[in-house]
């Protein structure tokens, strides 16, 4: 098990200034973090890709779709984006060093059809995300796509919506996020989700109910990580967290109080509890 931190607490960009963070969350205990990409050149992840080597971290990459990109559209135009973005994500992500990219690559943020998604939505989605993993495998990076609860998104919310567009897919460097925030708002048991979707999530984020420190809350961590091990997952375990200190954000996450005293609270209490979760699971 690999346990990792995103860096969206902190930056949507990592630069100069974020270079004592690395050091922070290594002294932690933590194995690598996860890097937005949400915009920028190759050679900046690169950059990146050094400085974490310096540090002594691994790491994996967290992005979506912005507007007008949309693998579920019935508008061709907004189709290709979403495979040019994924191909640009995948491309950002060897430059990185990391071998996973995940995020709401699905649809675009915000949009609503009014209704649940259809049977076309999905054959698109299929067919863009089929080219994307065929695409990233010559890099040997896998897209892990990110199921958002109900509030977030309308194409993808539940573990086993995922499972099916996992396995009409089919490609061996393409999975599901499993994300215990948007899973305690869709699952009636979190548990029993891991264990009829074994196999098909290739990645896990650690989210607490409010997005603040993860054991603080109600979440059941203790059953989650005894799934996990069951099911055989063996990869990275990363907290997400987000606060009110980055207004862009914030706002997206519609995070408008502190959540927490300051980051350390944050990811000192996370490492504890997935370490002390995971060896007593």
């Amino acid at each position: 098990m690999k346990f990792g931190f995103n860096l969206l607490l902190w930056t949507a960009h990592f630069e100069e200034q974020h270079l004592p963070i690395l050091d922070a969350l290594k002294a932690a205990g933590y194995d690598g973090v996860e890097v937005p990409i949400f915009g920028g050149e190759e050679a900046h992840f690169a950059w990146v890709r050094s400085r974490l080597a310096d540090a002594g971290l691994a790491s994996t990459g967290v992005a979506f779709f912005p507007p007008g990109t949309d693998a579920t559209s019935a508008d061709p135009a907004e189709r290709a984006a979403a495979l040019d973005h994924m191909k640009w994500l995948a491309d950002c992500t060897a430059a990185l060093g990391a071998d996973l990219v995940c995020g709401p690559i699905h649809q675009t943020l915000g949009r609503f059809s009014g209704a649940g998604p259809t049977t076309d939505e999905f054959a698109r989605c299929v067919e863009v995300h089929k080219a994307a993993a065929a695409y990233a495998a010559k890099d040997n990076v896998s897209f892990s796509v990110e199921p958002l609860n109900r509030f977030e998104c309308y194409f993808l919310n539940t573990a086993a919506a995922a499972k099916t567009l996992v396995d009409a897919v089919g490609a061996p460097n393409y999975g599901y996020l499993y994300d215990t925030f948007h899973f305690n708002i869709e699952e009636k048991n979190q548990a029993r989700a891991i264990h009829a979707t074994a196999g098909r999530f290739n990645h896990v984020h650690i989210s607490e109910n409010d997005r603040g420190t993860p054991g603080t809350g109600p979440i059941d961590f203790a059953s989650v990580f005894k799934a996990l091990k069951a099911s055989g997952y063996d990869g990275w375990m990363t907290v997400e967290s987000f606060g009110s200190a980055l207004p862009d954000i914030a706002a997206a996450t519609r995070v408008w109080r502190p959540l927490f005293d300051q980051p350390e609270d944050v990811y000192q209490g996370a490492i504890k509890l997935m370490k002390d979760g995971w060896a007593a699971a």
